[in-house]
């Protein structure tokens, strides 16, 4: 526990945006199955699962203290502005897919950094 204790601060910020981030999507997707048409295209829910998927894994490899934690980052910032850019397609009046598009880009970003400080260090 005590590795958790010392992650620097962006680090815990990125770990944060990754956890809402697999929220918003994980919700997200049961929002779209909800409103049927274009919302419940397979494609459209199998990215919103999988971004929710690589947020949590990058969360964990970061909590864990992973050497290896600036690969899924780089993988997730990826996939979450993927993410951010099918909401707005699908969704660009529906606040619920714009919250998502929202928090995907953040968590993108976040992530980003996480990837280049690792590669830098």
């Amino acid at each position: 526990m005590e590795d958790i204790m010392n992650h620097n601060p962006q680090m815990r910020e990125c770990i944060e945006n990754c956890k809402q981030c697999h929220s918003v999507c994980t919700e997200t997707a049961q929002h779209c199955l909800h409103m049927g048409g274009k919302h419940s295209e397979a494609a459209h829910i199998r990215l919103l699962l999988d971004c929710a998927d690589i947020c949590q894994t990058s969360a964990d490899f970061m909590l864990r203290g992973s050497a290896k934690h600036a690969l899924t980052c780089g993988t997730c910032a990826e996939i979450c502005l993927a993410c951010a850019e099918e909401c707005e397609r699908i969704g660009p009046e529906d606040r619920i897919m714009k919250h998502c598009a929202d928090i995907c880009r953040a968590c993108a970003e976040s992530c980003k950094q996480m990837a280049r400080m690792k590669a830098a260090a």
